[in-house]
Order: structure tokens, then C-alpha cells, then sequence
């Protein structure tokens, strides 16, 4: 079996994806979060070599500005935008900065022009936000996207109303936000909830030459809708942007994740440009969650250490005989790794394997029964977590199964690393055909 069996079956796209990555903008406002100048030129890098093709930035605190100093210096092979206010000052900021273009963000729905201007009009507001897209556009010589804030919720004749003049004005592209995540990606959605009714809306009704997407997951959807928006920009648009975060990290309940829309597009629908570049997405992935202090789930998809991970006696048989029986790619086309673990709803054959694992010796069929009892009685004492190494060595130690030595003797031995302790690091671990 190889992976063209199961993937690339997808018609081409007649559009071209492209990653706009958010993590050091919309990711840095995830609650808890601060990084490093340094940092975040690492991550930059990073994203640059998964194939992202324009990375947005922050440029207001000093912090900040230090970083967007350092990625602009580093002169990536991916663009690199200031996020900016729709205000003349913000562009100001951007272009001290040294950033070449710029995202100007600004509400289109009624609920947050209220909220926040109660005493103008939505005239008003639009008149406002085009005098800075000029300004930055024609004014500053800037590439410009206008993000239309919870476009989700907006009024269509004003948010078209809106394009259109922005789209006069000199921005190049709008970003459709899902400001509180509650699209839609079926196809028969009504606007202004349905991704692929805006896509085909914007195309038909406004002068805009490039769309974006940026969509929330406070239900879930959010990969989901941007890829439905990017099913829906083909024919229609020559590309599109995705924006999107590592691990989904953002505002609330965060992005659309990098690593899933990416993998989707290269694995279902054949865009060959991330071809070579996804064996670095959990290298990538880790390196953020390092620098921002937090944790990777261990059963995220793609990235996490759980999705190569088999333990129940099912999985670990079918995995032992084919992978591909419970696994959808190669853990190492991401960059994972695949970990058999023993707990208790081990079998057999995973149990026989490792004693050949440890010991360098076929066992009986006896000697795996005695060994599966043991491992079974110790979870019925109330065990919750997977056996650790030295917790299976003494196991086979007090059935006789293996003579007393040190574990590094064993290891050396055998010529393998023991993948039992969950917790162990990555390096440490066997990786199986």
C-alpha cells in the first residue's frame, strides 16, 4: 500500500491557497501568551519552511516591533504584513516598522459598529475607514487587505457596499472574518453565514481582486470553513488566503489550524507547492507551543502525540502486522512518531512484541499468557496511566522472563529504545516501519 492509494483523489484546484499564517498575530492574543523577540523570528522561519506564504505580525508594543525588526531582517521567502486599526496612525507605526504591506481591520456588522461608534453612522465609519486604505494604499504605497470584523453577522448590502469602496480605494484583497465562529461550510448556507455564499457573493457582486479567510472554532468549523471557502474560490478567484494558526492558538477558542489545512490541501487536493515541507509541521508546531508555554494535546491531530499512538490489543495487533490498518499516513510525512504503548487494554501480540523488544528473544506462547495476567492484574489494581519502561522491566524481572542488568545494558543490547513510558522523549522512542 502507498499513500496515493487513499489520497490525491480530489479534482485540481483551479485556485491557489495561499497560507497567510496568524500565529504571532491572532495566536499572540490567546489568553496567557507572551514571546520572545527571538522567538517569533524562529517561529517566522519555521512557517516560512512549511510553505506558509505571508506571515502577520503585531508592530505597537516594543516587544513587538523588536520581533518585526528581526523577521524583516531575516528577508524570508514569504511576505511579511503589519496588522494594523483603521487609523492613520497605525499605518504610520507599520511603515516605521519597515513593513511593505499592511492589514487594516475594521468591523463590517452592525452589532460591533454600535457597540463601538454609537454616535456615527455606518456612512460615516466606511467614509473613515476609506480615507486610511487610500492613504495607505496610495498615499504610503502599501499592499493593503482591508479584514472585515464579523462579517459573519453583517448586513450584505453594507458589507458589499463596503468592498466595493475599499476595493476603489486601493486594498487589494478582503478578508472574510468569522469573527465568533459561527459559519457555515455547507454549500446551501445563506449569507451572511454560509463561507461558500460569500465567496460566490464577493466574486459576483464587488470589484475586490482577492479574497481572505479567517475563521474562528468557537464551534468547531473552523477548518472546515476555510476549506469550503477555498472549494468555493475555485474557478472564481485565481488564489485565495487562509488564515490560520499553529495548533489553532488564538482569541477564545482560537483559528483554524495551519497544520490541518495545510495537510488537507496537499493530501486531498494534490497542491503540490507543500510537497517536501510537511515532515517539519510538529517540529514547527512544538516550537511554537516551547516558545508561548503551552502544551500540545496529545491526541491533536497530525501533531499530537497520541495520533501514532496504539495501545488496546486491536490497534496494536493490526499495527504490528500493516500500519496502515489504524494509521491514515506515515506518522514521518508530518513529522511524527509511532509509539506502542502497554496499558490495559493490551493484547498479545503487542505484549509478545515487547519482550522481544527487551529481552532479544522469541518468548513461548506461555510466557506471554504469564506476562498479558501480570500486565492485566496490574491494571485491576488501579493503574490509569501506560506502564513505564522500568515498570514492564520489573514485570519480566519477577516472572523470570529477564535476568537482572541495567536497562542501558539492555537497550544497547537489543539495539532499540523502549517506547513503553508515555512520557519519554520523542528521540527516545522506536520509530516502526
Amino acid at each position: 500500500m502507498e499513500i496515493n492509494d487513499f489520497f490525491f483523489k480530489m479534482p485540481p484546484l483551479k485556485t491557489d491557497p495561499i497560507i497567510d499564517d496568524t500565529t504571532l498575530r491572532d495566536g499572540a492574543q490567546m489568553a496567557g501568551i507572551a514571546i520572545k523577540p527571538q522567538d517569533a523570528a524562529t517561529i517566522a522561519s519555521l512557517l516560512c519552511e512549511i510553505g506558509t506564504q505571508r506571515i502577520e505580525l503585531f508592530h505597537y508594543q516594543e516587544p513587538d516591533r523588536k520581533a518585526a525588526k528581526l523577521i524583516l531582517d531575516m528577508k524570508l521567502d514569504c511576505r511579511v504584513a503589519g496588522w494594523c486599526r483603521a487609523t492613520k496612525k497605525d499605518i504610520d507605526s507599520a511603515v516605521d516598522a519597515g513593513f511593505e504591506e499592511v492589514g487594516i481591520s475594521h468591523p463590517v456588522s452592525f452589532v460591533h459598529l454600535q457597540a463601538k461608534w454609537p454616535t456615527k453612522t455606518p456612512e460615516e465609519l466606511l467614509s473613515s475607514l476609506v480615507d486610511v486604505v487610500e492613504y495607505s494604499a496610495k498615499t504610503c504605497g502599501l499592499r493593503t487587505f482591508v479584514h472585515g470584523e464579523d462579517g459573519s453577522r453583517a448586513d450584505w448590502a453594507f458589507e458589499k457596499k463596503l468592498v466595493n469602496a475599499v476595493a476603489d480605494a486601493g486594498a487589494e484583497c478582503y478578508r472574510v472574518c468569522d469573527t465568533v465562529g459561527i459559519g457555515l461550510p455547507e454549500v446551501d448556507a445563506p449569507l451572511p453565514l454560509g463561507f461558500p455564499a460569500k465567496v460566490k457573493a464577493l466574486k459576483a457582486e464587488t470589484r475586490i481582486k482577492a479574497l481572505e479567510i479567517h475563521a474562528h472554532d468557537d464551534l468547531g468549523n473552523a477548518v472546515a470553513n476555510t476549506l469550503s471557502a477555498v472549494r468555493a474560490a475555485s474557478g472564481l478567484y485565481d488564489k485565495i488566503y487562509v488564515n490560520t494558526t499553529c495548533l489553532g492558538i488564538g482569541e477564545r477558542a482560537g483559528n483554524a489550524e495551519t497544520e490541518k489545512v495545510l495537510l488537507n490541501l496537499y493530501l486531498h487536493y494534490g497542491v503540490k507547492k507543500f510537497e517536501g515541507k510537511t515532515q517539519k509541521l510538529k517540529q514547527t508546531v512544538d516550537f511554537v507551543c516551547q516558545a508561548m508555554g503551552i502544551t500540545v494535546p496529545p491526541n491533536k491531530a497530525i501533531v499530537g502525540k497520541y495520533g501514532f499512538t496504539h495501545e488496546s490489543g486491536i490497534h496494536t495487533h493490526g499495527v504490528l502486522s500493516n500500519a496502515w490498518t489504524y494509521e491514515p499516513y506515515p506518522p514521518e510525512l508530518v513529522g511524527n512518531i509511532r509509539h506502542l504503548t502497554l496499558g490495559k487494554q493490551s493484547g498479545k501480540a503487542i505484549i509478545k512484541y515487547k519482550i522481544i523488544e527487551v529481552t532479544g528473544s522469541y518468548p513461548t506462547d506461555e510466557t506471554v499468557a504469564k506476562v498479558v495476567k501480570k500486565v492485566k492484574a496490574v491494571y485491576a489494581q488501579g493503574k490509569k496511566e501506560s506502564l513505564k519502561e522500568q515498570e514492564f522491566i520489573e514485570i519480566l524481572r519477577k516472572l523470570k522472563v529477564l535476568t537482572p542488568q541495567p536497562i542501558a545494558q539492555i537497550k544497547q543490547k537489543n539495539r532499540t529504545e523502549l517506547c513503553i513510558d508515555a512520557q519519554a522523549e520523542p528521540k527516545k522512542e522506536t520509530i516502526l516501519a
